[in-house]
């Protein structure tokens, strides 16, 4: 028999597709007032999840990428959560306004699109790209916003970079309210060039367990609180705190934590703060150890991003008998510049100990989740064509 306090789940195939977006949209609602099932949106191509109950105010179950542990989480998000998150968003930028759905929303970005449009009382413009993403469509999905609300729009950096190469899709972003880019990070270049084109780039911060982002051009949204503690980690509170983990007990304990009586979410990410003002630094575990020196991949991958044909970026370490970790810069694109400019630049920058040693190319760069990265896809991938001496992977003698 159910408890009292728990509700049904309805599960319901996520991705872009126009009937699934629109089965999920028609569902929001009610998982939001707690008077329907819970929603947990899944991979259409991933198999069935088991059935669950969930627990009286949780409206969405939805699945972390993992994309550095190679394994994600089952995050319980509550609905007021949503909602907050919906709220401080439109408050933070021109109001509640229209958008446009093009992630996919069995992941938290996607979902919170279709929140954010509940929560407006606007019907979101929906843009199918289960059979890629094409700036031409993105374009025409934008035209058909209405012109009496705010336009908004949600991507994440790869699709950002091809609407920069597209002239008739950056004038139709243009006239957006704002366009959110997260989920992964965007190289300074890319960002400089679209808000030089006129794009109103807005960067954002966050994860799943914050519900979507919740830090906005490094500004914490209304409600949200952000910390950073001795050793660089990245700690936030508020209402858009996920209620926590369902599938592990002893990461939920260790994740999110009681502090002088309130929840925090204790980020495994390092950064700064300067006044108000939240610069993410990278992941704690991306430190690698190589010829007993220590270097930041997100510091390179940073650097990387203002070389020309360097802009979509990996940098990991490859296990190598003489340097422990042979630090190498796993570079997509048709224009890849070669390991010697890859050197220099970095070390321009950085310092020498910092340019990488190896580069990979690849015709894209192994993705798991909406834009994220898979690093560990990446390094298997690095090894071994490094290992193989294939013609795409060049390393220092």
């Amino acid at each position: 028999m159910r408890s009292q306090d728990s509700r049904p789940v309805t599960v319901l195939p996520g991705g872009t597709g126009v009937p699934a977006v629109t089965a999920v949209l028609a569902a929001v609602p009610q998982a939001l007032e707690g008077t329907g099932p819970a929603l947990r949106v899944t991979d259409p191509l991933a198999p069935p999840p088991p059935a669950r109950t969930a627990r009286a105010g949780v409206a969405a179950l939805v699945a972390t990428s993992g994309s550095t542990s190679g394994t994600g989480h089952l995050v319980a998000l509550d609905g007021a959560g949503l909602v907050a998150s919906a709220r401080a968003t439109s408050a933070r930028l021109a109001g509640p306004g229209q958008w446009v759905a093009c992630l996919p929303v069995h992941h938290v970005a996607g979902l919170q699109v279709l929140v954010r449009s509940v929560v407006a009382g606007t019907e979101p413009v929906v843009l199918d790209t289960s059979a890629g993403f094409r700036a031409g469509d993105l374009a025409a999905a934008v035209r058909r916003l209405r012109s009496d609300v705010p336009g908004y729009l949600s991507l994440v950096p790869t699709q950002l970079a091809r609407v920069m190469a597209d002239e008739d899709a950056v004038a139709a972003l243009r006239g957006l309210a704002a366009v959110l880019v997260g989920g992964a990070r965007t190289a300074g270049a890319l960002l400089t060039a679209a808000r030089d084109a006129g794009v109103p780039v807005v960067t954002t911060y966050g994860m799943t367990e914050t519900g979507g982002g919740c830090v906005y051009d490094g500004v914490p949204l209304d409600g949200v609180d952000v910390e950073v503690d001795a050793e660089g980690r990245i700690w936030l509170a508020g209402p858009v705190l996920a209620r926590g983990y369902l599938d592990d007990p002893a990461a939920d304990r260790d994740t999110f934590r009681e502090r002088d009586g309130r929840r925090w979410l204790r980020t495994n990410d390092r950064g700064s703060l300067t006044g108000a003002t939240l610069t993410v630094l990278g992941r704690l575990d991306d430190v690698l150890v190589t010829g007993g020196l220590n270097v930041s991949a997100a510091a390179v991958e940073q650097a990387l991003g203002e070389l020309p044909g360097a802009e979509e970026a990996v940098v990991v370490g490859v296990p190598d008998e003489h340097w422990g970790a042979l630090v190498t810069a796993v570079v997509a694109g048709d224009d890849v510049p070669s390991l010697a400019q890859v050197r220099e630049h970095v070390a321009a920058r950085l310092g020498r100990h910092h340019a990488p040693r190896a580069l990979v190319r690849l015709p894209e760069l192994p993705l798991r989740g909406p834009g994220k990265v898979d690093r560990l896809a990446a390094a298997r991938l690095a090894t071994e064509l490094l290992t193989a001496a294939d013609p795409r992977a060049e390393r220092m003698p």
